[in-house]
């Protein structure tokens, strides 16, 4: 009986893991096809692997050009918000009084608010501070990971302030009475130990911010800044669609992330259940 059920649920878990890599799946092989080819049976393989259409599509895109800005932004946020959520949440931890308290659950409250209730007035906003105090929030890299910056520290911050919970006060305690300071405290005795839930934050930054469409569209309009993510922009026209440029060029975004992922995906639910459960 207990063979029967195990049978069966593996045969489950089988078909759902197949329904899910499916759209990869098409992706992949439609990525080779001719348009008659296309049209003609989605599912079936191509008749030739040639690379053509990945070449067209790497052309097209200025593939080099907008992988280096989404490696630039993507990296430059996830340095940014490591450093600055793992400060935040140790003095929130440290400072337990109610301002403290208050100032944690206004960062779990970001997590709790959808993007698009607050694209339109962040928009708004920096478009004010660019036109009044001539700050470039918008069409630059630097404005997108600052804004970027404030749209994943919530998480952070509540990952590492359940981690950091665990950490001994006399740890820091001893190093104080040895003479370090308050960030030689943080630096070299409470951030070595955050190892663990700091790989789990920069593996959900780098999939959010690489991934990201939205925000980058709002913030980038010069074709010199833009993303890979809005480079696939180029394959869809108004009134015709390059499908298999675009299966080629969709797969060429997703490949360094999966990559990424497959390498740290086992740290991720390591990170989140230390963090959440301590």
């Amino acid at each position: 009986m207990n063979k029967a059920k195990n049978g069966i649920v593996s045969l489950l878990i089988v078909i759902i893991a197949l329904l899910f890599l499916s759209p990869m799946y098409i992706m992949f092989v439609n990525s080779f096809k001719t348009r008659a080819e296309l049209y003609e049976n989605v599912l079936s393989l191509p008749g030739d692997f040639s690379f053509q259409y990945y070449t067209a599509a790497i052309k097209k895109m200025n593939f080099l050009v907008v992988l280096g800005n989404s490696l630039y932004v993507t990296i430059a946020t996830v340095i940014f918000v490591i450093v600055l959520s793992s400060m935040t949440a140790w003095m929130l931890v440290r400072r337990d009084n109610v301002m403290s308290k208050f100032i944690f659950f206004l960062f779990v409250a970001t997590m709790l608010i959808p993007f698009q209730t607050l694209m339109m007035p962040l928009m708004q906003v920096m478009d004010w501070l660019r036109t009044y105090l001539h700050l470039p929030m918008l069409n630059t890299h630097g404005g997108l990971i600052f804004m970027n910056i404030g749209f994943h520290a919530g998480i952070a911050v509540f990952l590492y302030h359940g981690f950091i919970k665990s950490i001994p006060v006399a740890l820091e305690e001893a190093a104080v009475l040895d003479g370090c300071s308050t960030f030689g405290v943080f630096w070299r005795i409470v951030f070595p130990l955050l190892k663990s839930i700091t790989v789990t934050v920069a593996i959900l930054d780098v999939i959010a911010s690489w991934n990201d469409y939205l925000l980058p569209s709002l913030v980038l309009s010069e074709k010199g800044l833009r993303t890979i993510q809005l480079s696939t922009f180029y394959f869809f026209g108004e009134f015709t669609i390059v499908w298999n440029q675009a299966m080629a060029g969709l797969t060429l975004t997703i490949i360094p992330i999966v990559i990424f992922y497959a390498i740290a995906q086992k740290y991720i639910i390591k990170g989140i259940a230390a963090g959440a459960v301590k």
